[in-house]
């Protein structure tokens, strides 16, 4: 089911992410098996990280059969082991939902993110629509115990509470699925 909904949305999806990304020094978060190889921009540094061992396994030959220039590392976004203002735009697809502090992930992100950065991320979040989001509440302790993922998060509030300033937020579908564009504050001499 999964590798329909790639296919019909997600991919589209994807595309759009990785065509906002600025800057030579990337880096991507939640690289699971590496779907977004294929739009990685060329001539990037791209470090890609992950905390399943298995994924970044399968990353791994994902990138080797694509001659993927990548670097992989297993890491958890909520304890990231690099410098402060070490990327030029960090980017995650569908990871945030399934952080256990995504505040604190976050604020990981908004820390090695220069100054002026981008970061984008294309997840779902909990729908404005009233009984949409009264149905994704109700569903999501369940929805967690079967996949893992918080199919009720409020990304954007947790964006904006991590620091970053929103930019663009564009709706994908049924007021669930975004991209959201934000920017790490330049600072003020």
């Amino acid at each position: 089911m999964e590798g329909f909904i790639e296919r019909c949305r997600f991919s589209r999806w994807r595309r759009l992410l990785w065509s906002k990304v600025e800057g030579p020094y990337i880096l991507e978060v939640g690289v699971g098996t590496g779907k977004n190889f294929p739009y990685y921009p060329t001539n990037a540094d791209v470090t890609a990280i992950d905390f399943s061992d298995k994924m970044l396994k399968q990353a791994e030959e994902r990138a080797s059969k694509q001659k993927l220039k990548v670097r992989l590392q297993q890491m958890d976004v909520q304890d990231l082991k690099f410098g402060d203002d070490t990327f030029d735009a960090v980017v995650a697809s569908f990871v945030f939902c399934s952080v256990p502090n995504p505040v604190r992930g976050l604020l990981q992100v908004e820390r090695v993110c220069k100054p002026g950065g981008k970061v984008i991320l294309l997840e779902h979040v909990l729908s404005a629509h009233s009984v949409i989001g009264w149905l994704m509440n109700v569903a999501n302790p369940l929805v967690v115990r079967m996949s893992g993922a918080n199919i009720n998060r409020r990304t954007v509030d947790n964006v904006i509470e991590s620091g970053l300033v929103i930019e663009h937020i564009t709706d994908l579908g049924a007021g669930i699925f975004k991209l959201i564009e934000a920017k790490k504050k330049t600072l003020l001499l």
